[in-house]
């Protein structure tokens, strides 16, 4: 680890005289003695860091805001904040320009940034496969996606929302024509239970299965891994080339901590979810107990495999992805996988 710059800090000025006669030999022994004085240290300067969420802070943060509460960025010499996107694209688009060093977002965003020339590298994975489900009413005759011709499926206008869909309802032999779609926005929950729509994608078993399920209504969801649907990292981290070679160190001291906060996360998740209701926006995104507990448990069966370790990532899992973008017709070419993601964690 690069050694972070060092200086001392006297904190006692130059002695007052004893005597308005004393001597040169005096002053130089009082001030050689006054960096023994109490209070004089040595304190390390901590290097800036930014990380921009992908949302308001939930359980998936969690082990962000425990590496912070138990110091861990501090040990690693980090000075760590964590803010908030105005919109969905803040996090890709500022990591890229430069305005954050590090931001949240999602695989397949970062590889349709990528035919850009959006010059932004994926770091870890934090969510290793889909948190976006298909989701219908417990009561529905929806008992498959092929079940879903004729019907009328709300979405939130997200584009890859499409593609996925498509991708399980043929793979359940459907007909994707025949399937009605309707841009609700953000209001899926409420869509579907006042019946406005007869399925919702776009809905994540994270946040909008536990909300419902505290407002009392019985919901069942389809895994799109299930039906075709290549298991993408749902949140990946990403910074800018320039900075993932500049800042190199300063990056893997951040990942070094933010991995002591995913295993205390692990370890005490009752405790840590503690610490992330401490740092909630109150204001804009309140939480749910009872919601985000049921969160955290999820995302804990997704942030880590037997094989697979918390923030890993693979060339292969980035080269399904792209081809199936490209077959979706949402990118029109590959970019090359190796410049997309580059693993720190090993």
């Amino acid at each position: 680890m690069k050694k972070l710059s060092m200086f001392v800090l006297s904190l006692a000025t130059a002695l007052s005289l004893v005597a308005c006669g004393a001597d040169d030999q005096q002053e130089e022994n009082e001030e050689a003695t006054a960096g023994n004085l109490p209070g004089t240290a040595e304190t390390e300067e901590l290097t800036s860091i930014d990380i921009m969420l992908d949302w308001y802070p939930n359980a998936v943060h969690s082990y962000l805001y425990a590496a912070l509460e138990e110091g861990y960025f501090e040990e690693e010499g980090l000075d760590v904040k964590i803010v908030f996107p105005a919109n969905p694209t803040d996090p890709i688009n500022l990591a890229a320009s430069g305005g954050v060093t590090l931001g949240i977002t999602y695989q397949p965003d970062v590889i349709m940034a990528r035919t850009k020339d959006v010059p932004v590298v994926s770091i870890a994975a934090i969510v290793r496969s889909p948190l976006n489900h298909m989701m219908v009413m417990a009561d529905s005759d929806i008992e498959s996606p092929s079940d879903l011709e004729g019907k009328t499926v709300g979405f939130p206008g997200i584009p890859v929302n499409e593609p996925i869909l498509k991708t399980m309802v043929e793979a359940d032999g459907g007909d994707y024509n025949q399937v009605n779609l309707m841009d609700v926005g953000f209001e899926l929950g409420s869509s579907i239970v006042s019946e406005r729509v007869d399925a919702v994608i776009g809905t994540y078993i994270n946040h909008e299965y536990p909300v419902l399920k505290h407002q009392g209504h019985e919901i069942r969801y389809f895994n799109p891994i299930d039906y075709g649907v290549p298991a993408y990292y749902e949140l990946v981290i990403v910074t800018n080339e320039d900075n993932l070679e500049e800042k190199r160190e300063e990056i893997e001291a951040f990942w070094r901590a933010a991995v002591k906060g995913y295993e205390k996360m692990k370890n005490s998740p009752a405790e840590s979810l503690d610490i992330l209701f401490a740092n909630q926006d109150q204001a804009n995104f309140p939480l749910i107990r009872e919601v985000e507990d049921q969160s955290l448990e999820i995302l804990l069966s997704k942030m880590e495999t037997e094989n697979e370790s918390f923030g890993s990532q693979t060339k292969e899992s980035w080269q399904e992805v792209i081809d199936w973008l490209l077959s979706a017709g949402l990118i029109e070419e590959a970019p090359e996988v190796t410049t997309i993601f580059e693993n720190i964690t090993e």
